[in-house]
């Protein structure tokens, strides 16, 4: 399946919830956000039917994100769903592995092949500071439980918030080096202003080589997470919303003010 300017697309990131454990500083405000109805968001057959046409044209790798998608109830039978779609070979998952633990063989089981996890700093109280209250003994008891149970590669995700901060960077390095983990150092991003750049040990806003379609958690397909463009399965039926956003995926991404990273996926 290629757009336009010949990039082929088989890359498809599902957002499961717009819903999060934490309330991190750079994605959602401290007073929280207004969340979908649950009549909004889409069923895990919604979800399934949208893979299934999709594998039937080209695309081959999924990644659930969310919001948080391991707060979604039943998160562990669509990844078994999405698994035994013929044509899907490569499943991931962004999290923020703060509940890893308890399900990561589960997934492993159900097919989830491998895991991202986002980690900005080692410093306990810096990360419940950042997060609003999070935990962080739980996000490396959630790495551990993903290394035991062969989600593998791990990487760790690094949102650079303080690009003067190298000390905070060495010693992710080093514990990732250490534990045997990838890393991947993200610039913080701007929706609104269309601030982004290349991710640094990754492949994400590289516009030339982008291979990837968006599902939002209530169904539409997105083709570039700058751009405002979006299709609704609902409205337009599952096949001419995908159709529409290969047709009209932009050169390279712009500026959007109609989603955020919590329910869009990053």
């Amino acid at each position: 399946m290629y757009d336009r300017f010949n990039r082929n697309i088989n890359y498809l990131r599902i957002s499961v919830t717009d819903r999060c454990n934490l309330r991190c500083r750079y994605c959602m405000p401290e007073e929280g956000v207004v969340l979908k109805h649950h009549s909004q968001i889409l069923s895990f057959d919604e979800i399934v039917n949208v893979v299934k046409e999709m594998a039937q044209m080209g695309v081959d790798k999924v990644r659930f994100t969310g919001g948080e998608p391991l707060v979604r109830k039943g998160i562990v039978d669509l990844v078994k769903m999405v698994s035994e779609i013929p044509g899907i070979k490569d499943i991931g998952m962004t999290t923020n592995g703060i509940l890893l633990d308890l399900y990561a063989e589960q997934l492993k089981q159900a097919g989830l092949m491998r895991v991202n996890i986002s980690l900005d700093t080692l410093d306990p109280e810096k990360y419940a500071f950042h997060t609003r209250g999070g935990d962080i003994t739980k996000v490396f008891s959630g790495i551990e439980a993903a290394k035991k149970a062969g989600l593998l590669p791990i990487k760790i995700n690094v949102v650079v918030v303080d690009k003067k901060d190298l000390k905070t960077r060495n010693e992710l390095i080093d514990f990732c080096t250490k534990n045997e983990l990838s890393i991947r150092f993200i610039q913080q991003m701007d929706l609104d202003s269309g601030e982004f750049s290349v991710v640094e040990g990754g492949t994400g806003g590289d516009c030339a080589k982008c291979n990837r379609l968006r599902l939002t958690a209530d169904g539409f397909i997105k083709p570039c997470l700058f751009n405002e463009l979006g299709f609704s399965i609902r409205e337009l039926g599952i096949k001419e919303a995908i159709t529409k956003a290969v047709q009209m995926k932009p050169e390279k991404g712009s500026v959007c003010h109609n989603h955020q990273f919590f329910n869009i996926g990053g």
